[in-house]
């Protein structure tokens, strides 16, 4: 096994993901551990290196990607791994010492989504919600035009109420969202029934089409696109065994053949 296996070894090892998560995760933490003055102040030095460590740690780690692979230009053909190396090289711009420092230490928030491909799972995920896209655009247009017509009912029926969660098209809008979260919303159905008693059916109706059948719409996607990606993975595992299969039968073919011949020069 030559350098470049080790390394090409050692990037698809589990236990460098898990190093690798670890190490962010950890980082995470003294990230939230920096906005308290205490902390900040006390334990500056080891905040200062532990910063210095992960900087290092990551330039290693994109160091082992890019040589792992047999081109350099296959390393940026990767989505993720261009996403990796923009934010390692975003981290390391000189911003400290500059009138952007305030930035620079925002920046060092975005280490912790090395975490997506850190971990496979997490990558997958990501992978599926980004396919799923598409369907999802549908359904928020979909959504919308349930919100713009139960807003204009809204505000065309409840425009007078005291509170004034319907005097425009707008607020009514956001008082919809605000009893798409069922943050309050029955104070807002029974403020409206004083004065409609039937306005429970506007109210009802709209939790039950926004709330829950968009809900099960959101979730049917997904599932949906998880179902595909499992069945991409199996027709690829299906091929590739085929392939082996046909590789192991081509190896007892020639063997055969070397046993044909050597029985014929006995």
């Amino acid at each position: 096994m030559n350098v470049i296996d080790r390394i090409e070894h050692i990037r698809d090892a589990r236990w460098f993901s898990n190093l690798t998560t670890f190490i962010i995760l950890a980082y995470a933490s003294v990230l939230g551990f920096k906005t308290i003055d205490e902390v900040e102040t006390n334990y500056a030095i080891f905040l200062q290196f532990a910063d210095i460590f992960v900087t290092i740690y990551f330039i290693f780690e994109i160091a082992i990607k890019m040589v792992a692979e047999k081109k350099l230009i296959n390393f940026f053909k990767s989505g993720w791994n261009v996403f990796d190396f923009t934010i390692v090289v975003i981290t390391l711009l000189p911003l400290e010492q500059s009138g952007f420092a305030a930035i620079a230490r925002m920046l060092r928030v975005f280490r912790v989504l090395r975490l997506f491909t850190a971990r496979p799972e997490l990558k997958a995920i990501i992978d599926m919600l980004i396919k799923a896209i598409p369907s999802i655009i549908d359904i928020v247009i979909l959504m919308f035009i349930i919100f713009y017509i139960y807003a204009i009912i809204g505000n065309f029926y409840f425009q007078d109420l005291p509170s004034g969660l319907w005097k425009d098209f707008l607020v009514s809008m956001l008082t919809l969202f605000r009893v798409l979260t069922f943050e309050d919303w029955t104070d807002v159905m029974y403020e409206a029934m004083e004065v409609y008693p039937m306005a429970w059916i506007y109210f009802v109706s709209f939790v039950i089409i926004a709330a829950f059948v968009f809900f099960n719409l959101f979730v049917a996607v997904i599932i949906g696109e998880m179902q595909k990606i499992q069945e991409a993975d199996f027709h690829e595992e299906v091929h590739e065994d085929s392939k082996k299969l046909d590789v192991l039968l081509e190896e007892i073919k020639t063997l055969r053949q070397e046993v044909q011949d050597l029985k014929k020069k006995e």
